[in-house]
């Protein structure tokens, strides 16, 4: 019985780290994986897939005893490994690097076709 409280406790610090860490906003375990699948590598979705089909059987008191407690032990330590890495100031600073890029790429467009259309006009 330890290690279904124990499971369940992964199961939901798990879900808590992807709200604190991706902004997954979901009740259920396999509600925030998918709606975290493209910001995971495949193999903690994969992982996180596992726990979340564990979370289902956990409430059914006899799927509860199959349930292969070693593995969702991997599995949770492996998905909060990565999102416990995943630094927010870090994704912050590129998201903005990003952006102030995409301007300075647009303002060089810009000014090359102004130029273009000027040289095709005579004007310089």
């Amino acid at each position: 019985m330890s290690n279904d409280t124990d499971i369940q406790t992964r199961i939901a610090e798990t879900i808590q780290l992807l709200r604190k860490k991706l902004g997954v906003r979901d009740k259920t375990l396999a509600a925030s994986v998918r709606r975290a699948r493209r910001r995971l590598p495949r193999t903690v979705y994969k992982q996180a897939l596992v726990l979340a089909r564990a979370e289902a059987m956990m409430d059914h008191p006899r799927l509860r005893l199959v349930v292969d407690t070693p593995a969702l032990q991997k599995a949770s330590d492996d998905v909060q490994t990565h999102l416990r890495s995943i630094d927010l100031a870090d994704r912050r600073r590129g998201w903005v690097l990003s952006v102030l890029g995409s301007i300075a790429l647009g303002i060089l467009v810009l000014g090359g076709v102004i130029i273009f259309v000027l040289r095709w006009r005579g004007l310089i």
